[in-house]
């Protein structure tokens, strides 16, 4: 895979080889199954990254979306470095290859959540208006969809940006706490739409947590 193959290309697997933030190049680091390890994420795998505060899960979700550059060792997607990757491919990955909920919503709180969802959805054409209805309605969002993002709760909130990050193709799905302000009901219809997604398209999904995680059925579970 070059960084100006094209849209189509599919990501099989992830590498990490002796990954390490930076800041704690000079700090001791505790037993960790991730950071200056080996370790491989196949399409198809759910997996469990558990860790405690401030052990760097966020910061490994962004290297890996390429959102921070900021580490020592490399990332491989299939057998490509993604350092070597230019900024049209990486748009070209976050439209067709990764989806990415981070732990901050990160909508734009004066347009509705509906709007929020649509922005997603009109860059891919990925959805149906009628899923995308179909999924508010599932996660209780129907009373709300109208109301600007900013106005709503910070769960209601995880619910919308959880739908848009469904508004795409993907390989790989990083979830980063993604039911951290969610209730045990919104939880389990959360992770069944995920697992329904991800099932339907082979995807792999890396999921972090640093206590309540999404209920998913997990193929394996690090420490980071």
């Amino acid at each position: 895979m070059s960084p100006t193959s094209s849209d189509s290309t599919r990501i099989d697997s992830i590498s990490l080889n002796g990954l390490l933030p930076r800041v704690f190049l000079n700090e001791p680091v505790p037993p960790s199954e991730v950071w200056k390890s080996r370790l491989k994420f196949s399409r198809g795998e759910t997996c469990l990254v558990e860790a405690t505060s401030g052990a760097g899960k966020s910061s490994l979700c962004a290297f890996i979306y390429g959102l921070r550059t900021d580490y020592e060792g490399t990332i491989l997607f299939d057998k490509t470095d993604i350092s070597t990757f230019d900024i049209p491919r990486w748009q070209a990955l976050r439209r067709r290859n990764l989806a990415y909920l981070p732990q901050e919503p990160g909508l734009f709180p004066e347009l509705t959540a509906l709007e929020n969802i649509r922005l997603k959805n009109n860059l891919t054409g990925h959805l149906p208006e009628s899923t995308i209805s179909e999924w508010i309605d599932l996660l209780g969002l129907s009373s709300r969809k109208d109301r600007p993002a900013g106005r709503l709760s910070v769960g209601q909130q995880q619910r919308v940006a959880l739908i848009r990050a469904l508004c795409q193709p993907f390989d790989f799905i990083l979830l980063d706490e993604p039911v951290s302000h969610l209730d045990p009901e919104n939880n389990r219809i959360a992770a069944n739409l995920i697992l329904s997604e991800a099932s339907r398209q082979n995807a792999g999904i890396i999921a972090t947590s640093v206590g309540n995680h999404i209920l998913l059925p997990y193929s394996r579970t690090l420490k980071l």
